[in-house]
């Protein structure tokens, strides 16, 4: 059965000094029960054949910046970082992060000072996936092969939960279940492991 397929996750650790140093970078956390810290990459690379089908783009995620009790910190990088300058002015519950990553160590590190990561279907949500991080990833119509043509869960990563698009291109039901999930969440506030998804 493709759900016994074993997923011996965690398979990444961050490096700890790294972990500290955003820790501080990024001030201190909420106190329990009070508040939600989320990680937001919006696209992919362009040089990927089918990465406009698959890069919703910062636009299509605004309505995730203002939820009552969730911080954002941006973590894109490459050439999805132009949308800074088109979808401006943010709310003051993001805090762009992207500028200041170097490579994926920093974003390991990052992703273990977060409650939840969420993602386009890019390498972020594949390191999230094996650093064992709660993620959720949206997906388009059609996505790559590995991710099943139907699903909340893939047995690749058991900490990550899926979102599709039930019509190609159209981003806007897909982002509106995710908060709806995030405004859920962050009144809940649960144990973190129940911010991903296990079959």
């Amino acid at each position: 059965m493709l759900y016994t397929i074993p997923a011996d996750t965690p398979y990444l650790r961050a490096e700890p000094e790294l972990v500290t140093t955003w820790a501080e970078r990024m001030g201190p956390p909420p106190r329990p029960g009070m508040g939600l810290r989320v990680g937001l990459v919006w696209a992919g690379n362009p040089g990927f054949k089918a990465d406009q089908i698959r890069s919703p783009r910062l636009k299509a995620f605004l309505p995730l910046l203002d939820v009552p009790g969730v911080t954002v910190f941006g973590l894109q990088k490459g050439a999805g970082r132009q949308d800074l300058e088109t979808c401006g002015p943010l709310p003051p519950s993001f805090t762009d992060l992207g500028a200041e990553i170097a490579d994926f160590a920093d974003t390991a590190a990052i992703m273990e000072n977060l409650d939840l990561v969420i993602s386009s279907c890019t390498a972020p949500a594949h390191l999230a996936g094996a650093l064992g991080r709660p993620v959720w990833t949206v997906l388009p119509f059609a996505p790559d092969w590995r991710w099943l043509d139907q699903g909340m869960c893939t047995p690749w990563y058991p900490t990550m939960r899926l979102f599709r698009q039930d019509r190609r291109g159209d981003w806007a039901p897909v982002v509106g279940r995710v908060r709806a999930a995030l405004q859920a969440l962050a009144r809940s506030r649960p144990d973190p492991i129940a911010l991903g998804f296990r079959a």
